[in-house]
This record gives structure tokens, sequence and C-alpha cells, in this order.
């Protein structure tokens, strides 16, 4: 994908990229907080979490982590599983799946389309192996614009489901 800045480009990911994404996160709840979005992942930073940094590290190390890098420097990742997170209340597919478990841009490079690469990509991957479903699920809450994001990159609505107080959908997208 270009931009006037340079190339996205998206590589493998591992445990080494598990700081970089903890400051993704970081940002994105700072950048929600700032547009008065307090309920998709609350008001306190990942980082400070008391389970945030350990979840971020296992997502980089157990499941297949994707980082876009623009000029060099990480602005996005994608953690791929083969289901959703077992601490969700979402049920199996029913069959073989990819799972976008978590998909986060740095917000300074918002509108450069870094989520929207990092989809492809995903669907790149679940094609690769040959399985024939992709999945996410997303905070369902403020009028749904997070919902409508993933209906605009190919994923349509299957389940809805609260964990919590927080409403969630559950979007799929078939692979050919």
């Amino acid at each position: 994908m270009e931009d006037t800045a340079g190339t996205i480009r998206i590589r493998p990911g591992g445990p080494a990229d598990a700081q970089a994404v903890l400051d993704m996160l970081d940002g994105a709840v700072a950048w929600m907080n700032a547009r008065g979005n307090t309920e998709q992942w609350g008001t306190t930073p990942f980082s400070r979490k008391p389970d945030g940094p350990q979840r971020v590290r296992r997502y980089t190390s157990e499941n297949s982590p994707f980082v876009a890098e623009l000029d060099g420097s990480p602005v996005g990742a994608l953690i791929l599983g083969l289901g959703p997170d077992p601490s969700m209340p979402i049920a199996p597919a029913g069959e073989p799946e990819r799972y976008v478990r978590l998909l986060v841009s740095d917000r300074r490079h918002a509108g450069l389309g870094v989520g929207a690469a990092l989809l492809a990509h995903a669907v790149e991957q679940t094609r690769h192996a040959r399985v024939g479903l992709l999945r996410v699920d997303c905070w369902a809450g403020g009028g749904g614009a997070l919902v409508a994001y993933y209906e605009r990159n190919g994923f349509v609505r299957t389940d809805t489901f609260l964990h919590g107080d927080w409403p969630g959908q559950v979007l799929a997208r078939r692979v050919e």
C-alpha cells in the first residue's frame, strides 16, 4: 500500500514486538478517551492493566502476529489465532477458522489504510492455510462504527454477545 511518506509493509511479528503493540494499544486508549469513548477499552492504558503486558506477550508468542511497518517503524499489528479468545463468550465456529484476536494501528497514522491492509493480510493468511472462514469480534457500542468498519472490509455480522456489560459483535468473512 502506498502513501506519500512510504510503503506499508507487513511482516511476521513475535515476542520482540510486544512493546510496540503495547504502545499502540496505549495510544488507542488515549485517542478513544479523548473522543469520549471510555467504554470500548476503558480508561486505563493496557500497559497499566494488571494483565495487559502479559496478555500482549502471550498474544505475540502463542498466536500468529503480524506487524505493519511504514518506513521501518511499526504502525499497526494484527494477531491471528485459530479461534476466539477462550476468555470471551464466543462459540467456536464448528469448522476450521482463523480469528482476528487483535487489530490495532498507531493513531498517528490514521487514515493510511493500515487496518485495512492488515485485514487483507489476514484474508491471505487464511486462504494460504486453506481455511474457508475468517472471523473477528469487536465492540458493538458507540453507534456501531467499529462494526461498520469491519463490514466495509468484507465481513458480515453473525452473533452478538455480552462480556459483562460490554456489547460485542462477531463478524465473519468467507475466504475462497
